[in-house]
């Protein structure tokens, strides 16, 4: 089954796939971990408040690197490149 996408992405988002590829995908597991630990440390300090607003910084790195895995495996380059072999 092929599914054809006839939508192009815009100049934007090629321009922050073409950056965001360039981070190592672990750099977002890695920054989530130290989101957890600084919220830890900071709720272990008594900053409640703030160790609550820090902790919820692990949820969307681990999106950030999602989002990093499928530019690489699915970005505009791979479409860019099955267009020039055809």
């Amino acid at each position: 089954m092929s599914l054809e996408n006839d939508h192009r992405e815009g100049a934007t988002a090629k321009a922050i796939e073409e950056q965001t590829a360039k981070l190592p995908s672990d750099l977002f597991l890695y920054a989530s971990v130290a989101a957890m630990g600084a919220s830890l440390t900071l709720k272990v300090l008594g900053k409640g408040q703030t160790a609550l607003f820090v902790g919820q910084w692990a949820s969307p790195f681990l999106l950030f690197g999602i989002y990093n895995k499928l530019v690489k495996l699915e970005g505009h380059d791979a479409q860019d490149s099955k267009e020039g072999t055809l």
